[in-house]
């Protein structure tokens, strides 16, 4: 039986007896008053024991009681035994959240809303100098590198930067922050100092062995021009293997001017000055057409007169780069549109052609250094394959974008998007 059905029972039951006696004495009206008063009072004394005993925090054995409030306690006891069990289950696995954060090599901190440090582990606090007493502290008031306090003011966490570290400057950290909750911030802090160190001894090692190749091959090279320019000789094995080495030496040539100019696209200071746009596109233009059989194949559309804040010879070859790749990747007789305008956020140079084109799953790797689409063709195209890797660290240099649109047999579209702030 319901609680609350055995209680209406025995308040009927009451109101029976009640108005038997009442009958009876001919008191109905005042014993019915005394009854309600009574049961008022004993309601307000349970009441009143169950708010201590709430008060108290329900961790005691809970006070006896009759009919209903006997159920009432019961369940919240059990409801708080379940409490107990749920809390201490979730301890643990915050325990052991905790304990494997701690044995994360990277740094972890949880910031809040305003920056505030709510949790940090124990990478963070060696590596970033924090201490746990410094919960609730805003994290710029403790790591104040203006790098760092910038990167959290712009709010654009979709990059990492690269900082030095505050107990240790010969470490090296990048950092990355990730919203995953509202309101809730967590901040990677990884030591890439070996990394860093490995990579500028690639930059170092590519750089030295370009510049030490240069005067071999420059020594071989006029050899075999030498070579071929004595009389001609009856062996057709002797000019058809100083051909191959002509070839090959300029291959080889071509290669290690294209390292050394990514070397120095790493390595070197960036520069800025106004370059007129519209002027160097023409002088490409030119110099192209005279080296195509059909020159009339190249449309030069100048629709902007804008020129950019930027690097003259570094622009000068990221656009030759797109402009020769269209030539040789597509049938001499199809029509090439080079162009220079301007959209509402971005100044954008883009080449055109109808050529062969790129698979959709190719386009995202055709920046890497050396690749180059597997295609089979009727005649072996040249190449180092480091134009597009050139073009990409140049676009980087200068803030800007490569976005590539292809199909495959119908061409492609490579458009180069500068921001209009670097309009000048």
């Amino acid at each position: 039986m319901a609680p609350w059905i055995r209680e209406v029972g025995i308040v009927f039951f009451l109101l029976i007896a009640l108005a038997i006696i009442g009958g009876i004495t001919g008191w109905f009206i005042p014993l019915l008053v005394l009854m309600l008063i009574g049961l008022l009072v004993w309601q307000a004394i349970e009441i009143h024991k169950f708010e201590k005993w709430l008060s108290q925090g329900a961790k005691q054995k809970h006070p006896k009681a009759k009919g209903i409030w006997e159920d009432i306690y019961y369940h919240v006891y059990a409801l708080k035994k379940l409490e107990k069990r749920r809390k201490k289950k979730l301890g643990k696995i915050i325990d052991q959240f905790r304990k494997s954060t701690d044995a994360l090599p990277d740094a972890a901190v949880v910031l809040g809303k305003n920056d505030e440090i709510e949790w940090t582990n124990t990478t963070a606090r060696e590596i970033l100098g924090l201490q746990t007493s410094d919960k609730g502290q805003r994290i710029p008031n403790l790591i104040r590198l203006p790098v760092f306090v910038r990167y959290l003011k712009e709010g654009d966490f979709s990059d990492s930067i690269t900082i030095p570290c505050p107990t240790n400057n010969q470490v090296i950290l990048s950092l990355r922050i990730i919203n995953y909750a509202a309101g809730l911030r967590l901040l990677i802090a990884q030591d890439v100092t070996q990394l860093r160190k490995m990579e500028q001894m690639r930059k170092n090692f590519v750089a030295n062995v370009s510049h030490e190749l240069r005067t071999p091959l420059t020594v071989l090279k006029g050899y075999v021009e030498t070579l071929q320019e004595m009389p001609d000789s009856d062996s057709k094995l002797l000019n058809h293997s100083l051909q191959q080495m002509q070839e090959q030496t300029e291959r080889m040539q071509y290669l290690v001017d294209d390292l050394l100019l990514l070397s120095n696209l790493e390595t070197q200071p960036r520069k800025s000055e106004c370059v007129n746009i519209p002027a160097l596109l023409e002088k490409i233009f030119n110099e192209n057409s005279s080296l195509t059989t059909n020159p009339e194949r190249i449309d030069l559309q100048l629709i902007s007169n804008a020129n950019l804040f930027g690097d003259e010879q570094e622009l000068r070859s990221a656009f030759t780069n797109l402009l020769s790749n269209a030539i040789k990747y597509s049938p001499p007789d199809t029509p090439i549109v080079i162009s220079w305008h301007q959209s509402d956020k971005n100044l954008i140079f883009t080449v055109t052609d109808q050529g062969e084109g790129i698979d959709a799953e190719e386009i995202p790797r055709i920046t890497e250094r050396f690749y180059r689409v597997e295609v089979k063709r009727t005649q072996k195209i040249s190449g180092t394959g480091l134009g597009l890797a050139i073009v990409k660290h140049v676009l980087l240099r200068h803030d800007a974008q490569l976005i590539v649109t292809s199909q495959v047999q119908k061409g492609s579209k490579f458009s180069c998007h500068f921001p209009l702030s670097r309009k000048c």
